[in-house]
């Protein structure tokens, strides 16, 4: 990312065409610069204006008008990224748009890269890590859900619990560390209980964490969802039920689909990211065989599979097959065609699948029953939006880190081994925990999280 102490510059709003569009400059010199590119209505330039305020003009550029706009005046540190700030309101056409962006660079302003704005409110401490990931997440949420447990991590709920599980693994660490430094000096050493049930504590405190991370991600970032099932059981149907349209081809003929049909849909509090896959079965035709393949891997990468089987028709060996692949999976076991008459082993299905749906794919009869059994596997039901909620694979990761250096430290500090070993796998959780927040992050994993936002955030 380029050098964060130049005046940054670029448009706010999607790239599409709108009743208004918002060019937002950020910078020592953001309002010198808008100065420059606006013409007031009144008599006030913008460097005059104090912070919380709007002026009605003209963008301009050579002397030439180009639209009229609103400038919105934010100075620091009283702003989105803590820096001077300007933001000019024009109308939303892309080609008005770019002509002003173009003035504005032409005023001494350069392109802001991809999350640059955000990156700044983070390295000017307006937000940690945490939180500014958070901003991504009510960016991208598909429901309310999403929307509310996204707010709630920019609120800090999330930055709170890390900060207060650190805290107590810092002041233990502190401690030990005196001790094991100063043997001499008259301080008292950390008793083994105390260590252990602070330890403890921060053990339950991560694995509580840990364990709510999927459900969060059902609702905040979606789950990777494939529907399987050999040819012609209505796989595509329930592909076209849950998104509501008529997303893939529906026939009689088996093998219709040849490749992977993806779409995001909302099921209940749940976002899937749904792939309806080719039937997979022996396959003579070459690119039907590409196709099972990939059905195949989809499957091995899900998150969630929605295994179909023809509820009017016996069980086959490529049934068989299904379910052998779904093994270890978080599955559920979708019986379409319930308005035909009934001839599949279902006592077989139940035996192998811990969740099974009857349902009609094509009239939508069990559809609430399939949203039911989802968000309860996913246990989305259960999750409080207000409570902190890892949002990330990153937060995940980090987490995850720190429960197992804290786990090291309990088993070292259980086997009798020196207290500065136990200190060193503590210290070891806490450098995890500050990288969640963003406290001791490197410039690898802030260049990595900040790539992923849109230009203009």
């Amino acid at each position: 990312m380029s050098a964060l102490n130049d005046t940054v510059a670029a448009i706010a709003t999607p790239q599409n065409t709108g009743s208004i569009g918002i060019i937002r400059i950020s910078g020592e010199d953001a309002i010198t610069i808008a100065d420059r590119v606006f013409e007031p209505s009144g008599k006030k330039r913008l460097t005059a204006l104090k912070g919380y305020r709007a002026a009605h003009g003209f963008a301009v550029s050579g002397g030439e008008r180009i639209d009229e706009c609103v400038a919105l005046v934010f100075r620091a540190p009283k702003s989105y990224t803590g820096e001077n700030v300007v933001e000019l309101s024009c109308h939303g056409g892309l080609f008005v748009l770019r002509r002003v962006l173009r003035a504005v660079f032409a005023a001494g302003a350069r392109p802001a890269a991809a999350g640059e704005f955000t990156k700044r409110a983070f390295l000017n401490g307006k937000l940690d890590l945490a939180e500014a990931e958070a901003v991504m997440g009510i960016i991208n949420a598909q429901n309310e859900q999403g929307v509310k447990a996204s707010l709630g991590v920019l609120e800090g709920s999330l930055s709170k619990k890390i900060g207060a599980l650190c805290k107590k693994l810092v002041a233990a660490s502190a401690q030990l560390g005196a001790w094991v430094d100063y043997p001499d000096d008259e301080i008292p050493e950390l008793e083994n209980d105390e260590l252990e049930n602070t330890l403890s504590g921060v053990q339950s405190g991560l694995a509580a964490l840990l364990s709510k991370y999927d459900a969060g991600a059902a609702i905040t970032r979606g789950v990777e969802t494939a529907i399987v099932g050999k040819p012609n059981v209505g796989k595509s149907a329930l592909m076209n039920l849950l998104s509501g349209r008529n997303r893939s081809i529906v026939t009689d003929i088996e093998g219709t689909t040849r490749d992977v049909v993806e779409e995001t849909v909302n099921l209940g509090a749940l976002v899937l990211r749904l792939a309806d896959t080719a039937g997979i079965r022996e396959a003579e035709d070459a690119v039907e065989k590409i196709g099972v393949d990939k059905a195949k891997k989809q499957l091995e990468s899900a998150g969630l599979v929605f295994a179909v089987f023809d509820l009017s028709r016996p069980l086959t060996a490529e049934d068989e097959e299904i379910i052998s692949l779904c093994k270890g999976k978080r599955v559920i076991a979708v019986l379409n065609k319930n308005d035909l008459s009934k001839e599949l082993d279902r006592k077989r299905i139940e035996a192998s699948f811990p969740e099974t749906v009857e349902l009609c794919a094509l009239s939508g009869n069990g559809f609430s029953s399939l949203e039911e059994t989802a968000e309860r596997l996913l246990c989305t039901k259960e999750l409080d939006t207000s409570e902190a909620i890892l949002s990330t694979e990153r937060q995940r990761k980090n987490a995850q880190s720190a429960l197992e250096s804290v786990e090291q430290a309990l088993f070292a500090l259980s086997s009798g081994v020196t207290l500065d070993a136990v200190n060193v796998c503590i210290d070891d959780a806490i450098g995890a925990l500050l990288e969640l927040t963003g406290e001791k992050a490197s410039d690898a994993v802030l260049d990595e999280v900040f790539s992923n936002f849109c230009v203009g955030k």
